[in-house]
């Protein structure tokens, strides 16, 4: 598991997700469900 180095230096969209690619840069990506809730 990785560990938090800085917090708050991106500002996180609703449905998007953020990680780490291979050259150490913050990628954001949008989420399939779009950060939205399953319908029961």
């Amino acid at each position: 598991m990785g560990k938090v180095i800085v917090k708050g230096v991106v500002k996180r969209k609703p449905g998007h997700l953020y990680y780490i690619d291979a050259k150490g840069n913050v990628c954001e990506a949008k989420m399939a469900r779009g950060g939205r809730k399953k319908k029961k």
